[in-house]
């Protein structure tokens, strides 16, 4: 299985309220590009290597 981190994680990395990611999957199936894991309980997983190149590319552009 691949490794993921919870909105949670990936909100406090990029400087996002958890809720405006979750929203923004809810309005367009993917978050800047990103989709989620959605598990039976509802929750969004996201795959740690897409959040690591997001937050890499992040601190790149000025």
């Amino acid at each position: 299985m691949h490794q993921t981190i919870q909105t949670a994680a990936l909100a406090q990395r990029i400087g996002y309220k958890p809720a405006s990611i979750r929203t923004h999957v809810w309005r367009h199936g993917h978050f800047m590009g990103i989709k989620p894991i959605k598990t039976p309980n509802g929750r969004l997983l996201w795959p740690a290597d897409m959040v690591e190149r997001l937050t890499s590319s992040v601190g790149e552009v000025a």
